[in-house]
């Protein structure tokens, strides 16, 4: 159990409310935790029906509200509301624009916060280093750096792959059931991991809670790590019939990325296809040596192809 702990979730988006749906029973066993969720002001009035059905589950899981912006508060600001709270996870993604993770990261620290969850739900940024096709990634880079300079506050990165979904939205372009494709990054032996939004918020959940404790490094979880020939064997199996297979190798997604360089889809894809820190072993997560049951990515297209 944690001591005394007041919990900060930045974002309720698809992972935020994930992780405070998995948080919140977690707190109510604990009986010493409590949950707020950070949103800006507008998010928290929309009359949009979605937002008004999130707020209420929120409302239903005993969370409170907590009103800020990440984007245009400085982080100083951020840093006084950070400051009131024990833990903060980040679950806010790149829609901030450059330089908001820095800052959060940053916020976190001058707050005193005693232990940070950056957003770092994504690939190995170590290994795939700096001046990778996606310039945003070196930003995270950045974010470790601030948070291994120090030794105030305790942070656990959460390595987590691609989301499952992302790897099937038709604008990725890897899945592309209207051309009835699959585009493999890389190769079709290139691998990636995946791992459902849901599977994220019970893992992290889990990891903040395990004892020992864990902190000050990078937990590895995984949901499947498959290559791209495995995801077109899947679909073929799933729809009942055969997937073209394309290779986009790296110097055609770099030719691509220097035609269009601010595309983001072009900076994801020519990352991934070159296969570094963007896949690892199951069996060596987390999850595997816990025995934490996850959805596979066969799983995944049952439930949602």
């Amino acid at each position: 159990m944690l001591n005394h702990t007041t919990i900060l979730v930045l974002g309720a988006g698809q992972l935020g409310m994930a992780m405070l749906r998995a948080l919140a029973p977690r707190a109510r066993q604990a009986g010493d935790v409590s949950l707020s969720v950070l949103l800006r002001p507008s998010s928290a009035a929309s009359g949009d029906p979605a937002r008004q059905q999130d707020l209420a589950e929120l409302r239903a899981l005993g969370v409170d509200i907590v009103h800020g912006d990440l984007a245009e508060q400085s982080a100083a600001e951020l840093a006084a509301t950070f400051g009131r709270f024990h833990t903060v996870i980040s679950c806010t993604g790149f829609v901030g624009g450059p330089g908001v993770q820095r800052k959060i990261a940053r916020a976190a620290l001058d707050g005193g916060v005693k232990r940070f969850v950056p957003w770092q739900f994504g690939v190995d940024y170590d290994a795939i280093g700096r001046g990778s096709p996606q310039d945003l990634f070196d930003e995270q880079l950045d974010v470790r750096d601030l948070l291994r300079a120090q030794q105030a506050t305790e942070w656990i990165i959460v390595s987590t792959g691609m989301f499952t979904s992302f790897l099937f939205e038709p604008a990725f372009g890897v899945v592309d059931l209207a051309a009835n494709r699959v585009n493999a990054l890389g190769s079709l032996d290139t691998a990636v991991t995946l791992t459902t939004a849901d599977d994220i918020g019970a893992l992290t959940a889990e990891i903040l809670f395990a004892r020992p404790r864990i902190a000050n490094q990078a937990v590895f979880v995984a949901g499947d790590t498959v290559t791209y020939r495995q995801v077109a064997d899947a679909l073929d199996h799933v729809r009942g019939g055969q997937l073209e297979r394309h290779e986009w190798t790296v110097p055609e997604l770099e030719r691509l990325l220097a035609a269009e360089p601010d595309s983001a889809m072009r900076k994801y894809r020519a990352v991934f296809a070159q296969g570094r820190g963007v896949a690892w072993d199951k069996a060596e997560t987390f999850n595997a040596r816990h025995g934490i049951p996850v959805t596979s990515m066969q799983d995944w297209l049952r439930a949602n192809a």
